[in-house]
């Protein structure tokens, strides 16, 4: 039952992964200070050939990034140019990447992450939506996994995690 809950909330981000993103140009202000101000990577622009920082996140408990253990604690994360494989049918790739979560200048763990558009994520998330420029750590029903979302100059990115045995110490 865990799983395909898990399951139907990637589906729905597929799902809308074949809408485009819309975002205003320029810079965006920053929230509580988690996050940069720069303005978030549009899927094919120049800036999704290049890895950009998200923010920081606090994570209250240890989790699993890419089946690897990634311990609590506090990390940058940083959105790459690679899409993650692989593809599935009717979703655009480029809204489908992998981020890396960093401590120090050095990578601790990587994750996908789901790139949903301002116009889309009421679609996709039932919860209201971290303001621009901030971002929200939060256990799932059942604490069976850990959702990180950041919402970026009006652009949302959702990475979800299991939680559990196998992510501890």
């Amino acid at each position: 039952m865990k799983r395909v809950m898990f399951a139907t909330v990637l589906a729905a981000a597929f799902a809308v992964g074949s809408v485009a993103a819309q975002q205003p140009a320029g810079q965006q202000p920053t929230g509580s200070g988690q996050q940069t101000a720069t303005t978030a990577p549009r899927p094919g622009d120049a800036s999704a050939q290049r890895t950009v920082s998200l923010g920081t996140v606090r994570i209250g408990r240890n989790v699993m990034a890419d089946g690897k253990p990634l311990k609590a604690g506090s990390y940058q994360v940083r959105l790459t140019p690679e899409e993650a494989k692989p593809e599935v049918a009717g979703t655009d790739a480029k809204l489908e990447r992998w981020v890396e979560f960093t401590r120090g200048g050095k990578v601790m763990g990587r994750e996908v992450v789901s790139i949903v558009p301002q116009d889309e994520i009421a679609k996709i998330a039932k919860a209201r939506p971290p303001r621009p420029g901030t971002s929200r750590v939060e256990l799932l029903k059942g604490n069976d996994y850990l959702r990180v979302w950041i919402n970026k100059g009006g652009t949302h990115y959702l990475i979800h995690m299991p939680t559990g045995a196998a992510a501890t110490d």
